[in-house]
């Protein structure tokens, strides 16, 4: 069985070793993708129609998918574009529901206005103190653009469409895309199931690997039946 992978907003995907390493010795053939931008090379700005392009392409048709974080976000986008493209979809903590935040906002501005200031070294931690140790304030000019993209094409994501047989592991103590939005994404998509997990935070393949691997592993089995 192979199970394809699309990671979240992250520039390496060495955190995942443990989770990839117990589901082959079930059995269970990884194939991680690599997003331009954050684990594979790319200066420019990317659109979420340029990504499900990207997927498309290195998705077989009748695949298996996983899409953690952002990574769900562009699997969701696909099977909204091409419902007959996946068998079966699996969604971790997965990004996609849009939530207007005046926060997300502020950081926004805040980093843009301070940018020329990253240029002084001394001054480096007090701007990343003063914007957040978030994801936009940590990127590549191109990719808080391309972040930016990803947050706003939420507004346009009718999850609705999505008919492709979905599955949704989610983490009760998630932050960063909260329980609630899991919720969203159960009740739009028809036929969808949802397992909550007490413990499981944003990143479960780092804090909880065995239990990650363990709900994957009993995903696709039912997703056989």
């Amino acid at each position: 069985m192979v199970l394809y992978v699309i990671h979240g907003w992250t520039y390496t995907t060495k955190p995942w070793a443990k989770t990839i390493a117990l589901l082959k010795e079930k059995g269970v053939n990884i194939k991680m993708l690599n997003v331009p931008g954050l684990t594979a090379p790319s200066q420019k700005v990317w659109t979420i129609d340029e990504y499900v392009k990207w997927a498309d392409q290195n998705i077989p048709d009748g695949a298996i998918a996983l899409g953690h974080s952002n990574g769900g976000r562009i699997l969701l986008n696909l099977c909204d574009q091409k419902p007959d493209k996946l068998k079966h979809l699996i969604l971790l903590d997965s990004a996609g529901v849009y939530e207007e935040s005046t926060k997300r906002n502020l950081m926004r501005h805040l980093s843009k206005t301070l940018a020329p200031l990253k240029k002084v070294p001394y001054l480096q931690k007090v701007v990343h103190k003063l914007t957040g140790a978030s994801d936009y304030s940590k990127a590549p000019e191109n990719m808080k653009q391309t972040l930016a993209n990803m947050i706003d094409s939420d507004k346009n994501l009718d999850l609705t469409k999505v008919t492709t047989p979905t599955s949704i592991l989610w983490g009760r103590a998630d932050t960063v895309t909260p329980p609630r939005q899991a919720s969203v994404i159960h009740r739009a998509i028809s036929g969808s199931t949802l397992k909550l997990f007490n413990s499981w935070t944003h990143a479960p393949y780092i804090s909880h690997p065995q239990e990650l691997a363990s709900a994957i592993l009993a995903t696709l089995k039912e997703g056989k039946k």
